[in-house]
């Protein structure tokens, strides 16, 4: 089982390499990056997550709208990516549930930074993906953390995938920047491993960042974006339906886990 996950939200990346955009702009690049998975998904026949901010689908109702529509399920990633405070857990939600009309039991923090589970618990989710059980200078130290799914506090833990035994990383940057031969060999040993695969992007990925005036992105975040990104995700999706592996809704996989262990 592949989990296809996609973290919606202002894009405020440029913030972290001393750049600024103005919001509309924020809003411009994930919706358009946000039409092209869109695009991938939908020519592919398969359904994904999409932990989207509160802030941004406030302002851009229309595009998340076309994403339930379409049979993809909605998370949370918080209310605003840059900002955060635990009522944000519960007035996320509350605010997706509302507009949306559709369930949301699954939470990303932004930047897959550390949150308290028992406040996950008390917001009302029911699973929990903010964790890449792997290390990464001044970003992630997890080799302590669980490689597959558990649970704590309650609430069911999805960490991001990782390679078994060196924990190497299938996240965003590892798609930039290996050959695509390198990730696919890696994703075949992980999903045999584990029986599945937990993989996250961001939509602003599938647009061109090579702006390094704008943005200030070093070559490893530009590398591969945009048209090429594109091409690369079709490519793994391909291969990944020639091995036979099926995608699922993130939500519909933990489903299926919770009402095993309620019945054990």
């Amino acid at each position: 089982m592949i989990l296809l996950s996609f973290d919606i939200e202002e894009f405020d990346m440029p913030f972290e390499y001393g750049k600024s955009l103005d919001f509309d702009e924020q809003l411009a690049v994930s919706t358009e990056g946000t039409l092209a998975v869109l695009d991938i998904l939908r020519e592919a026949g398969i359904k994904a997550t999409f932990y989207c901010t509160a802030n941004y689908a406030k302002h851009k109702q229309d595009v998340v709208k076309q994403i339930v529509a379409e049979g993809h399920e909605l998370a949370s990633h918080g209310y605003f990516h840059s900002e955060f405070i635990p009522a944000h857990l519960a007035s996320s939600k509350k605010v997706l549930e509302e507009l949306f009309d559709t369930p949301v039991s699954g939470y990303r923090m932004a930047r897959m930074m550390p949150v308290d589970e028992r406040e996950i618990q008390k917001a009302g989710y029911k699973y929990n993906s903010s964790i890449n059980p792997t290390w990464l200078p001044g970003r992630y130290n997890n080799f302590d953390r669980p490689r597959k799914w558990f649970w704590q506090d309650g609430v069911l833990q999805l960490p991001a995938s990782v390679s078994p035994l060196i924990r190497f990383p299938l996240f965003w940057l590892s798609f930039h920047n290996l050959p695509m031969f390198l990730i696919k060999w890696i994703s075949g040993a992980t999903y045999n491993k584990d029986g599945y695969l937990n993989l996250y992007f961001h939509p602003w990925e599938f647009t061109d960042l090579h702006k390094p005036e704008k943005y200030g992105f070093p070559g490893y975040v530009m590398r591969n974006t945009g048209d090429d990104f594109i091409a690369r995700i079709k490519d793994f999706i391909s291969w990944a339906q020639g091995k036979g592996y099926q995608f699922k809704r993130t939500g519909d996989f933990a489903a299926d886990i919770i009402q095993k262990s309620r019945k054990q």
